[in-house]
């Protein structure tokens, strides 16, 4: 009988284009606390009280205060045995698009311990970043800095216009960053196979990346413990950890 595992591995081994597609279950087994899962973070707190520019204009204070404490407690989380095969595979071979869902680092940190100090060399981060702030004003990006909630005016602000900072998330209700979704769209229809890692394909409109490289034809193996969306289309299909699988996936023999 056949091993898929074997299958999926020659399928990317021999692929050109290679898209690798990443949500919130690969970094949970680093300890980043999920959204919509088990104990996830949208469990205790509703988003539109943080996570909308409607919510930073009524009080600002509680929405950086938890996103402060959100910074700290990811800031405390480690790549895990998937981020490091991933890193490790994108560092060595040309033609991989890495696109995640995730506004964590724990790719970037991966990809320094690879070898590649300015991170992945093609990485789209399609929701932003939690550790960088941008001007609810004039949009200027900045690296994120400590901050201070204890009060409106001890806020962060922007060093050019003096308006107030906020993360450089994608809140709910916004667009996408400019340009990076239309990469990413253009990644996943010309890649000839796309390998999704520890997502349920319920956040649109990244979620309608996979099914864009499917009907492209692109081949698809999912890797989640869980039931995802993606599951009638996948050639390939992994109910497991991501890091348990995707090591085996994409190290050596």
């Amino acid at each position: 009988m056949p091993d898929p595992l074997a299958q999926a591995r020659e399928a990317l081994r021999l692929a050109r284009r290679v898209v690798i597609f990443t949500g919130a279950g690969v970094s949970a087994e680093s300890g980043v606390p999920t959204f919509r899962g088990p104990g996830g973070l949208w469990k205790a707190f509703r988003p539109e009280d943080l996570a909308t520019p409607e919510a930073l204009a009524r009080d600002p204070r509680l929405v950086w205060e938890w996103y402060a404490w959100r910074r700290g407690l990811v800031a405390a989380c480690a790549p895990n045995a998937a981020h490091g095969a991933i890193a490790e595979w994108v560092a060595r071979r040309p033609g991989v698009t890495l696109i995640t869902q995730n506004v964590d680092d724990l790719h970037e940190q991966a990809a320094r311990v690879a070898g590649a100090p300015d991170g992945p060399p093609a990485l789209l981060k399609l929701h932003g970043a939690l550790f960088s702030d941008r001007c609810s004003r004039c949009a200027r990006a900045a690296p994120a800095g400590p901050v201070d909630a204890t009060s409106p005016a001890t806020l962060p602000r922007c060093p050019a216009c003096g308006a107030l900072l906020r993360p450089g998330v994608v809140w709910f209700g916004e667009m996408l960053p400019a340009g990076v979704f239309e990469a990413a769209g253009a990644a996943a229809a010309g890649s000839d196979i796309c390998l999704v890692v520890g997502t349920a394909g319920t956040v649109h409109p990244a979620a309608g990346l996979v099914h864009a490289a499917r009907e492209a034809g692109a081949r698809i193996a999912v890797v989640d413990p869980a039931a995802t969306a993606y599951d009638d289309v996948a050639e390939f299909r992994f109910t497991a950890p991501a890091g348990e699988i995707v090591p085996r996936l994409l190290g050596s023999p």
